[in-house]
């Protein structure tokens, strides 16, 4: 009887050791977790400064084009009248990558179907508002987009688009 309990009492010794050794390694998980994030945080917050896109020379862009920006994940379309806008490519309704559609000239979702035109208006739902905007500027006739925050809006208004200075 004394064997059986001997056996028992190590078997439970044994167990609790490998109990608490699962516990010390879950709590070192949950420190360097909390660690990481925290340290993460603070370079975001550090880091205050828009990040710019160089888009390309300001020539490169015709009047009456969509070009895809593979860096940005966004389409710099440049209207006819000579005015510029930096277009998301993430759908307002779930996010879905939208293409443009050369053919039918609009932003195609192809996971429910919404549609957009040129300026990111909603043509077709089940999306509620426009595509997304970046912010556009130019410098030495290049064409600069800040990528670091897409601007929300509900849709499109003249004052949107950016014109690049003429000299001259």
């Amino acid at each position: 009887m004394a064997m059986v309990e001997k056996i028992s009492s190590s078997r439970r010794s044994f167990l609790a050791r490998i109990w608490v050794g699962l516990g010390i390694i879950a709590l070192l998980q949950l420190f360097t977790g909390a660690v990481a994030y925290f340290m993460s945080g603070r370079k975001q917050v550090e880091k205050n400064t828009p990040e710019l896109l160089r888009a390309g020379v300001i020539s490169d862009f015709p009047p009456g084009s969509v070009t895809s920006i593979v860096k940005g994940h966004l389409y710099l379309n440049c209207l006819d009248d000579g005015g510029f806008l930096a277009i998301s490519r993430k759908c307002t309704h779930l996010g879905c990558s939208v293409p443009w559609v050369v053919e039918s000239e609009q932003f195609e979702c192809p996971c429910h179907a919404s549609h957009f035109d040129v300026t990111g208006d909603v043509l077709k739902s089940p999306a509620s508002r426009a595509l997304d905007l970046y912010p556009v500027s130019f410098e030495k006739g290049v064409v600069l987009i800040n990528i670091s925050t897409p601007i929300k809006r509900t849709g499109f208004v003249r004052e949107q688009l950016v014109y690049a200075q003429k000299s001259g």
